[in-house]
């Protein structure tokens, strides 16, 4: 006995001579889409015996209570807390979360786009990926259906994004350590290319000038993110410039990898909670993106970018999209927070 091939999505697009993303309007009774298109469509759905599934009813039918996620890359610490406040927040609200990854450099982001489609979602959330928001917005303006963005970094393009402010952080890490008398302040890790990097070394540069203190290029160097490689960093740079008394590392691998890099090189002692080099105090600032509690007990100085909490703002916005009581697009910024060593 033989079974019947079950007739998908793709068979219903290629009998009626249309893509998948036309079906998937058609089926969804949303998007615009001509008479003639969608009665090619509708004869082939007969045709073939295409059953639509639930999720395409549902959203004839108004909604699914599926919120779409496309992350960029959820190893990343900032990402991973994002999606579990945006997670946790929508299940409070009796919704669904489909997840999918979108690559660090949104390679894939249209792609999984077009599959939260076909498989039906309200509303999609994407976090990173700022290189693609253009295309984007028209494939949600295709469809007709709500996305709002979240990002490390500022979007290049309007969308309506909540994200971080790298720059304030960056000011906030250097006025702290000027207060506590440091006057020659470096800069550890992060890569070149990184907008969020960019960001926060404009921050700490500004609030340099803002003060008339030294700034040198040498004093800014890029690291993998390795602990073991911050720690020769800073070595390196502290054996060249040993004038430096402070250094603000790019996250918390950095941050880690240079107070062990310091003990290891005998110029800083974590016994009495107080950081030296022979007899000058070198301290640590670093950026975090991981909640205040689970902080590393280290001498170093958090700024933390509350990636949890902009996950639930995410929640709170892709609902109010989805029920058309959003205000128009907006840039929604959160506000960093200066967490003191104990």
């Amino acid at each position: 006995m033989t079974t019947a091939k079950k007739v998908t999505i793709n068979d219903v697009a290629l009998q009626a001579g249309v893509s998948v993303s036309t079906v998937s309007l058609v089926l969804s009774g949303k998007g615009r889409i001509s008479p003639a298109t969608g009665m090619k469509v509708n004869a082939a759905v007969e045709q073939l015996g295409f059953v639509r599934n639930r999720q395409a009813a549902s959203l004839r039918g108004g909604a699914t209570g599926v919120i779409g996620l496309i992350v960029s890359d959820l190893l990343a610490p900032f990402y991973a807390e994002l999606t579990a406040g945006l997670t946790a927040a929508l299940e409070s609200q009796g919704k669904m979360v489909f997840l999918t990854q979108s690559g660090r450099k949104g390679e894939h982001l249209l792609a999984r786009f077009e599959t939260l489609m076909i498989h039906g979602v309200d509303g999609v959330v994407v976090a990173g990926a700022a290189g693609h928001s253009v295309d984007l917005k028209a494939k949600a303006m295709e469809y007709d259906i709500p996305v709002v963005f979240a990002s490390r970094a500022s979007y290049p393009d309007e969308v309506d994004i909540i994200r971080p402010d790298n720059m304030q952080a960056a000011q906030m890490a250097t006025e702290h350590l000027i207060r506590r008398g440091h006057q020659r302040i470096a800069w550890l890790g992060g890569e070149s290319a990184s907008l969020t990097r960019a960001e926060r070394i404009g921050g700490y540069c500004t609030t340099l000038l803002k003060y008339g203190l030294p700034f040198h290029s040498e004093w800014i160097i890029e690291c993998g993110a390795s602990q073991k490689q911050a720690a020769e960093a800073i070595t390196a740079l502290l054996r060249l410039n040993p004038t430096i008394s402070a250094v603000i590392c790019y996250n918390e691998v950095i941050a880690m990898g240079a107070w062990f890099g310091l003990m290891r090189a005998g110029k800083q002692t974590g016994e009495d909670g107080v950081e030296r080099y022979f007899d000058q105090h070198v301290a640590l600032a670093a950026f975090a993106d991981v909640p205040e509690e689970a902080l590393d007990d280290v001498p170093v100085s958090w700024v933390t970018t509350p990636a949890r909490e902009l996950g639930q703002s995410l929640a709170e916005r892709i609902l109010q999209r989805i029920s058309k009581n959003a205000e128009s697009m907006r840039n929604q910024i959160i506000p960093p927070r200066l967490v003191l060593q104990k």
